[in-house]
């Protein structure tokens, strides 16, 4: 064999090792077909029994007993609740971190499903039906088929993976930490730095036959407040003897709207603020000593934050003193959840992998003014979060109940589009598809 004839061999061997080592080690689709029916299963269950955030305890359970029959390295208690497994390649790799949320919302369903919700717990000091209303238990499903998938191939799966369970997305009980944040906090990436985090989210008003995502912002940071406005109690026939905060807090609420259409920029970025509850009084022929409001703010630009913030305080205490009320504001003074921003070159290597699995259905949105605490992973990783259609296709779709709704369904075909479009993309950059 000539010098020339072995070099262009060697070089070809190279190459086809190159391609073998950056192919993925399974088929996306042929694995999520293999666990769709547990998937299934699993979410109809979870659906069942939805549980509120920093209470996830059943469902940490079977996600953890899940975890344990497969052979991960489990550990539980994180946060309270959550739940996180480690499973090793058998071949040297990255190492990714895949999240999903566990916890419910304080919602009565009003779905005719015959795996509806009929649990009833506290909330803020009230008894309220409880629904897995934004998805999560879609969420848990998913996560815990793609790990039962990947561990089937671990042998020749490179790198190692961080399946992340997470508790109290929504936000913790009242006097409570939780989230990603606490998790965070409590040492989840202190021993395994991924080089990637991916997670999905199911929406409603998208056909379940599609995946969407964009670079850079891609949903809103998200603030709380609370206004409580003191006034002095009375009798309902003689408002004049005492300061009604109800007539002063429904005041606040109309004029706290001017802050966002009269004094920040909205060609810059969108800007939110929304009252979610009132409560005061107890009596119709009693005017009640204080009202409390609470609300969100969403923005994406730190100083309108801050701006957003400063006049909602101004416009509640120049009202009330105008109604002879007084208001105790509490504004936080760190961010709540930050901007939740996909890492553009990471967003761009595994477009490819979400399309593939969308069977080319990827769209790009504008940014969404719902936010997510998946921002904070965001924070100590390039991050990739995408959504997976929830509404069942056709004309009607845009018009579903939305996500928060007591009426929000998810369309069973977005289960294995969400596992497919997760393994794809795992495997892919596992595999170091899409890097030069």
């Amino acid at each position: 064999m000539s010098t020339t004839v072995r070099l262009l061999t060697l070089t070809l061997l190279a190459s086809a090792t190159a391609l073998a080592d950056e192919a993925p080690p399974g088929d996306a689709a042929a694995l999520a077909a293999e666990v769709a029916a547990p998937v299934l299963a699993w979410r109809r269950d979870l659906h069942e029994h939805p549980e509120l955030g920093n209470r996830e305890f059943r469902t940490a359970k079977l996600v953890a007993d899940h975890l344990r029959g497969l052979g991960l390295e489990v550990r539980t208690g994180i946060a309270h609740t959550g739940v996180v497994g480690i499973l090793r390649g058998g071949r040297p790799g990255p190492r990714l971190a895949l999240r999903a949320d566990m916890d419910a919302l304080p919602v009565t369903e009003r779905v005719d499903l015959p795996f509806a919700s009929r649990v009833v717990a506290e909330y803020r000091g009230q008894q309220t039906g409880v629904m897995h209303a934004c998805g999560h238990d879609t969420h848990t499903a998913i996560l815990m088929g793609v790990a039962q998938a990947l561990a089937s191939i671990r042998g020749k799966l490179p790198g190692e993976v961080m399946f992340i369970f997470q508790p109290a997305e929504e936000g913790a009980p009242d006097g409570e930490d939780g989230g990603a944040a606490m998790m965070l906090a409590e040492g989840l990436f202190q021993d395994f730095t991924p080089d990637a985090v991916l997670g999905l989210h199911v929406i409603a008003g998208m056909p379940s036959d599609t995946i969407a995502t964009r670079a850079g912002p891609f949903m809103a940071a998200g603030d709380s407040f609370s206004i409580r406005v003191i006034g002095r109690q009375s009798h309902g026939s003689r408002p004049w003897s005492g300061i009604d905060p109800i007539v002063a807090a429904a005041e606040i609420i109309t004029s706290a709207q001017t802050v966002v259409s009269r004094q920040v920029d909205l060609t810059r970025a969108p800007v939110v603020l929304s009252f979610g509850a009132i409560h005061g009084g107890i009596r119709s022929n009693i005017i009640p000593d204080s009202v409390e409001l609470i609300g969100t703010i969403r923005t994406f630009e730190p100083d309108m934050r801050d701006k957003v913030f400063a006049g909602l305080k101004s416009v509640a205490e120049h009202v009330a003193a105008a109604h002879g009320a007084r208001v105790e504001t509490k504004i936080p003074d760190e961010q709540g959840y930050p901007v939740t921003r996909n890492d553009p070159a990471l967003t761009a290597r595994l477009r490819p992998s979400l399309a593939r699995a969308a069977g080319g259905r990827l769209i790009e949105i504008p940014p969404i003014t719902g936010s997510e605490d998946f921002s904070f992973y965001g924070q100590h990783a390039p991050a990739l979060f995408f959504f997976v259609g929830a509404t069942p296709p056709g004309p009607d779709a845009a018009s579903a109940p939305t996500n928060h709704s007591p009426e929000f369904f998810v369309d069973e075909a977005a289960l294995p589009l969400g596992t497919r479009a997760l393994l794809q993309a795992s495997l892919d950059f596992l595999a170091g598809a899409g890097t030069d």
